[in-house]
């Protein structure tokens, strides 16, 4: 399979189209532990990235792969690695750490059952409010959850661009349904999709500063082994990259990197919005899930019920400016989750409950039915 081929039809899986995705996006390091369901991600990227002249490696454990990409993406290479529910888990505080030092990388989880070994091999989005919260203290990330495998190849070279653009790790939450589904495809060639590298200093190397207070709040960045020296923690630090105790130094510190993803807000976060002009019940859902619900609210229009639908493939930061008009239109929101109701805590602070949250809640391995949605949306238009 090749995804440079134009115009070329393919059956392909989500797992499948990530790989390709990376690729394209110009992956040359990924390191990785198998972990069901996102192995074949690995398998494929075993394969394909020796021939594009990059490196492939299978670390001792997840918490050493997270600290690989790391190390690599410091040395110029686009890095990524890719995992589930607890290699996820053990990866937290080295996602902490490139949050910190402001490496871009990409991390993918596609999602299964938990908590603990949990579902190895059935669906869930259990850990929406993880990748947000998973590591400690106040810090930036970026989320995004595909819905399908095109969407899964054009989400994974957007991870790897806002990775790049805002020195940030970008989590691409996909979950097992999407990851295992065959679907025909026609993936998109070279000159349909932007590519972007994180921008370069221009100063030389006696007055570059690693992590100068910008007005864009991103520094621009250098390689190791470009004849910049840098230094690289995870404590507190100045514009030099050295640790400080100076609170003042310390307060811009963590105000940037946070800002950096707040200022840019509007650039990051995209929703796709489906009959929401004149609806009177709302659906607020992502990942494989939306696609049950675009098919309930399909069935539901042609019984004259008003049902519209919001389906952000940016979780984090989350779309509030979106899902609050759902809340002035409305008198439901529906908000179906392969989880005990994450994102439905989001949904009602953003719509101020001016709207009636409704859940639709299922952890038992199994997606959420179309019908299933369906049923509820019966049930509160009667």
């Amino acid at each position: 399979m090749q995804s440079n081929q134009k115009d070329k039809v393919q059956v392909i899986t989500g797992n499948e189209a990530c790989a390709e995705g990376a690729l394209a996006a110009g992956l040359k390091f990924f390191a990785g532990y198998p972990i069901t369901p996102s192995s074949e991600i690995a398998e494929i990227l075993s394969l394909r990235l020796p021939r594009v002249d990059g490196r492939f490696i299978q670390m001792e454990d997840e918490i050493a792969a997270m600290g690989a990409i790391i190390g690599a993406s410091l040395a110029g290479a686009k890095a990524m690695t890719a995992t589930s529910g607890p290699g996820f888990s053990l990866k937290q505080e080295n996602i902490g750490y490139a949050a910190m030092a402001e490496v871009p990388c990409v991390v993918v989880n596609v999602q299964r059952g938990g908590p603990s070994t949990g579902l190895p091999t059935l669906p869930a989005q259990g850990d929406v409010m993880q990748s947000r919260w998973g590591t400690h203290g106040d810090h930036p990330i970026i989320a995004l959850a595909p819905h399908s495998v095109r969407e899964t190849f054009e989400l994974t070279i957007r991870a790897f661009n806002l990775s790049e653009m805002y020195r940030t790790p970008v989590i691409l939450l996909m979950d097992e349904v999407i990851g295992h589904v065959n679907e025909k495809v026609i993936l998109p060639g070279p000159d349909e999709y932007e590519i972007i590298q994180r921008k370069k200093p221009d100063v030389p190397p006696e007055e570059f500063l690693p992590y100068k207070h910008t007005e864009s709040c991103v520094p621009p960045m250098v390689s190791f082994g470009e004849g910049y020296r840098y230094h690289v923690t995870g404590l507190c630090h100045d514009e030099t990259g050295f640790p400080t105790n100076d609170p003042v130094e310390i307060d811009r510190l963590l105000r940037r990197l946070n800002g950096k993803i707040e200022v840019h807000r509007d650039e990051i976060i995209d929703v796709k919005e489906d009959f929401l002009d004149d609806a009177k019940i709302g659906i607020f859902a992502y990942g494989s899930t939306a696609r049950s619900a675009r098919r309930a609210m399909l069935l539901a229009r042609e019984k004259g019920i008003k049902v519209g639908m919001l389906r952000p493939t940016v979780l984090w930061p989350f779309p509030e400016k979106f899902v609050r008009p759902m809340g002035e239109t409305c008198s439901h929101v529906i908000v179906p989750e392969m989880n005990l109701g994450q994102m439905a805590h989001e949904v009602e602070w953003a719509t101020c409950r001016n709207a009636e949250v409704v859940k639709i809640n299922r952890v038992d391995g199994e997606p959420i039915s179309p019908q299933q949605i369906l049923d509820k949306i019966l049930e509160v238009a009667s």
